[in-house]
């Protein structure tokens, strides 16, 4: 017949502090189980029990401690199926205890009744030691699994299970993504025994401290400046709903998803450029101003009840995991070339019926030459594409003809005349396909060379004193040579 577990707390401090049920328990137990003798009241318990059992010796056996709680939790299960056992673990048994979550979790596997006893959570002590209200929010972690992206630094947070140097320069390193270096913290080493340290460092000390042991947290009081919270995704939200809140800006007030497509566009145009050219610092300030026309219109969707950021986070979070079943599914890809392939079949199943034509799904706002790659991209899926970049250059011929015809006309049609020279861009953004180039982004790169170039006449002019009014194309042209030797001279020397 199996016996029963009962599982005690041991508290925070010493044995005076432990309560009086719970010390009943403790020495009335015919079989004690502890899971770490390293806490403050054993050597008096052990004055006052039999024989314990404590558990420090699997701790050194495993590199992990999945390892030894598993074991530990085996060694109980097995002592109880001929007797009643007391096992007891520091502080409460439910406060970050998982000998006692696999306990509870398993007794009706193992047919063992496990019952908790209760006991003083080190959180009351070191409340106590700080002096602090958990009303005013508290968020309580386990160092072994903290995150940046999981911190709330407006509230009290404590960190426990700081075990060692290793585990609190981690804890500092997680920290420090989110803190300034010298932000102030306290390491909490046996709090509300006689060996209680109390000991306010900044961050980038929080690992030299010789305090460290099992028996430590760490706390991080709450940021009471503003500007420290800056880089929280939720600061920014609120800074965005004050701007178009009652006692917000005129001007965002004012704002409709209409108004601001027109910023929309030129952030984008503007991110655009600073990624070409490679300047992080710009690029930072570009992505930050698209994230502004982002937050901008989520607010104007929550203000007008119809839609809010969480809304489309969601939407875009259950995209990505739907449309990469490789990485959050067991679906088996080669290359990018599956991926892609899937995600089309994915896209396809997702709007079975929702667009008229293939072509539909091109947005109509996109940049004509973009617009065109994509447009061309489509057909060429159901096969309306040619084989052969020859043929590709033969219909750019043909067009470039159909329009020198139209311009060798007496009397140029202005609507042909824009007819026949769409059609010879059209059939180059064809040429620039089958290169994989992105059209766009060339003559983008191609308006920045001219300006360069154009600059350079500028500059020059200007330190020689000449008014370009005043000079030939010819001396222009030179000076436009120049400065294209000069870029192939510092492209060649970078390379």
């Amino acid at each position: 017949m199996a016996g029963n577990i009962t599982v005690v707390g041991l508290g925070a401090g010493d044995m005076d502090q432990l309560t009086l049920g719970v010390h009943k328990l403790l020495k009335k137990a015919e079989a004690l189980y502890v899971r770490t003798k390293d806490h403050p009241l054993i050597e008096e318990l052990e004055k006052e029990t039999g024989h314990i059992r404590f558990f420090d010796d699997i701790y050194e056996k495993h590199g992990q401690f999945d390892a030894v709680y598993e074991e530990i939790t085996d060694i109980l299960f097995a002592e109880a199926e001929h007797q009643d056992i007391v096992y007891a673990v520091p502080g409460h048994p439910f406060m970050a205890e998982k000998t006692v979550q696999l306990l509870i979790d398993r007794q009706e596997e193992k047919q063992v009744k496990v019952t908790v006893a209760g006991g003083q959570s080190f959180l009351d002590a070191t409340f106590n030691a700080l002096k602090i209200d958990p009303i005013e929010g508290l968020q309580f972690v386990d160092a072994g699994t903290l995150t940046p992206d999981e911190l709330e630094l407006r509230h009290h947070l404590i960190i426990c299970q700081v075990y060692d140097q290793m585990t609190a320069s981690e804890v500092k390193l997680t920290l420090m993504e989110k803190l300034p270096d010298d932000y102030e913290i306290v390491i909490v080493t046996a709090a509300g025994s006689r060996e209680e340290i109390i000991q306010t460092v900044p961050l980038y000390e929080l690992d030299r401290s010789v305090e460290i042991n099992n028996l430590t947290s760490v706390y991080v009081p709450p940021i009471k400046e503003e500007k420290l919270l800056y880089q929280e995704f939720t600061a920014f939200r609120r800074i965005i709903r004050e701007l178009r809140g009652p006692d917000g800006c005129p001007w965002d007030k004012k704002q409709t998803h209409q108004t601001l497509k027109q910023y929309m566009i030129e952030e984008c145009y503007e991110l655009l450029e600073a990624i070409d050219e490679e300047d992080t610092d710009h690029m930072i300030e570009e992505l930050g101003d698209v994230l502004l026309q982002v937050l901008l219109h989520a607010q104007i969707g929550e203000d007008e009840g119809y839609f809010t950021i969480d809304d489309v986070i969601r939407e875009i979070s259950a995209k990505m995991i739907r449309r990469h079943p490789h990485v959050f599914k067991d679906v088996k890809v080669q290359d990018e070339t599956d991926v892609l392939a899937n995600w089309e079949e994915i896209k396809k199943a997702e709007k079975p019926t929702s667009e008229a034509s293939l072509l539909d799904t091109v947005p109509k706002t996109l940049p004509s030459l973009s617009k065109a790659a994509k447009l061309q991209k489509k057909a060429a899926k159901v096969g309306f594409d040619w084989d052969d970049v020859g043929d590709i250059w033969e219909k750019v011929n043909e067009e470039m003809k159909e329009f020198s015809s139209e311009v060798s006309e007496n009397v140029p049609h202005e609507h042909s005349l824009k007819a026949e020279f769409g059609d010879v861009l059209f059939a180059l953004v064809n040429v620039a396909r089958y290169y994989k180039i992105e059209p766009e982004e060339a003559l983008a790169m191609t308006n920045d060379k001219f300006r360069r170039r154009f600059s350079y006449i500028e500059q020059t002019a200007k330190s020689k004193g000449i008014e370009l009014s005043d000079m030939s194309l010819e001396d222009m042209d030179k000076l436009w040579n120049e400065a294209k030797e000069t870029e192939r001279r510092s492209e060649h020397e970078t390379r």
